[in-house]
């Protein structure tokens, strides 16, 4: 049991008190001065009450007290099927906690932040408060439990891998270069290599954290750090394997969201079987040219509405991207090595994870290191877990705010994050 800090009622537990005195603690969410009665409208961790205030000495304190004050409100709660939740509580007696110093940059009582987005970022202690931002966090939230949740049944076991690293797992120049105690570091883009290396000790492992990628794009879906959700394991026949698994984590992700009350939002159902595509038969169907080695925004959205129409999914997975798009681990399609045993899970036309199944022998990894023209030594503690035995194994990265932002329906990631970095942000 929780333990009891005040003998206080949550905004939404008001119809389990039904004509009892109870009292509230909030903030004062907004206000409605009529002629003859006034209407608060109290915001707590729960959600919004409504408050009848008759007495002319509470409506004159009422009167003075600002958006955003914090409030404790003693009263009788009544039925009023026309209030919000079909209750709210008369007479109340209002005691001021903390009266702000200034107004809110916004008014966050209503429906919508229509606010633009630079100044909403500005104002991110405020504008969080909005319940569209609350609902987006805690939607985010039940969607980690749901991921934890369902790989915690299928005998994975959490880890948490070191985000200064020596070398960059993903090559390429989109690295964060730091100083660490006069020699070069890099922020990991992901915990690609650690993961791997565990699957040689527990098998099947998952790790939730933030990666770093210092990519120079301006765009609604990019940002410099996101929240990585990882998963690897072993024993797989191939990637079918892998996208298998996704897809009940995906699915244990959505019904979490479920318990969320979330209005507004229609979670999208997952079927039994996403639909998917190969990566060469995609190219076709969008009307992309066949020496295309990855797919565009607006080839996502066309493929989004190709699985909503033809199959009546608001998922679909995209197989057999060309190696030379991949990292140098990712395992080649057996039958043709010029595609791989790779995936992209698109959810609304939106790609939000990526995985595949991975090289796992010593000597197929020195020739693809070989390949590609990488000093294999920055890898040797990596190269060791492949050198002493490792059974074929694959993983997937989703990359969580992206998710969100398509289910909720946001223009921007960054409106469904707390405090998005990106190539002109770091405050608040």
């Amino acid at each position: 049991m929780p333990p009891v800090i005040s003998a206080r009622t949550l905004a939404q537990s008001l119809s389990a008190h039904m004509g009892e005195t109870i009292s509230l603690q909030g903030w004062v969410h907004h206000t409605r001065h009529l002629s003859a009665v006034d209407f608060l409208l109290l915001r707590d961790r729960s959600g919004v009450c409504q408050i009848v205030v008759e007495l002319p000495e509470q409506r004159s304190l009422l009167a003075t007290l600002p958006h955003e004050s914090v409030v404790t409100v003693t009263g009788n709660v009544v039925a009023n099927r026309q209030a919000p939740g079909g209750v709210e509580v008369h007479a109340p007696v209002i005691a001021p906690m903390v009266v702000p110093a200034s107004d809110p940059p916004f008014e966050l009582y209503r429906p919508a932040l229509d606010v633009h987005l630079p100044t909403r970022l500005d104002h991110a202690a405020v504008s969080l408060r909005h319940p569209q931002a609350i609902a987006a966090q805690r939607l985010t939230a039940a969607a980690m439990r749901g991921f934890r949740e369902t790989l915690d049944s299928y005998g994975f076991t959490e880890i948490q891998t070191p985000k200064l690293l020596e070398t960059a797992p993903e090559g390429g120049a989109n690295v964060f270069r730091v100083d660490y105690f006069g020699r070069d570091a890099f922020l990991a883009q992901s915990p690609q290599l650690y993961k791997q290396i565990m699957v040689g000790a527990l098998e099947r492992v998952y790790e939730v954290a933030p990666a770093f990628r210092a990519e120079p794009h301006d765009t609604s879906r990019h940002v410099s750090q996101y929240l990585s959700l990882d998963a690897e394991l072993g024993f797989i026949a191939d990637h079918q394997d892998v996208m298998a698994v996704l897809r009940d984590v995906i699915a244990g992700m959505i019904a979490a969201m479920h318990m969320v009350d979330a209005p507004g939002v229609v979670l999208p159902e997952v079927p039994a079987v996403i639909p998917q595509i190969h990566f060469r038969d995609a190219l076709v169907l969008v009307g992309a040219p066949e020496d295309e080695s990855d797919l565009a925004p607006e080839h996502e959205r066309a493929l989004g509405e190709w699985a909503l129409q033809e199959h009546g999914s608001a998922w679909c997975f995209v197989t057999g991207y060309p190696m030379k798009k991949r990292p140098f681990y990712t395992h080649p399609q057996p039958s043709d090595p010029t595609w791989s045993n790779s995936f992209d899970l698109l959810c609304m036309g939106l790609e939000i994870t990526t995985g595949g199944q991975r090289l796992h022998r010593y000597e197929d990894y020195l020739a693809a290191i070989t390949a590609r023209e990488m000093d294999p030594a920055p890898f040797a503690g990596y190269l060791e877990a492949f050198r002493t035995g490792m059974p074929p194994h694959g993983g997937f990265a989703i990359g969580l705010e992206r998710m969100i932002k398509q289910i909720v329906g946001a223009s921007n990631v960054r409106e469904v994050m707390l405090f998005p970095r990106d190539m002109h942000r770091l405050a608040p």
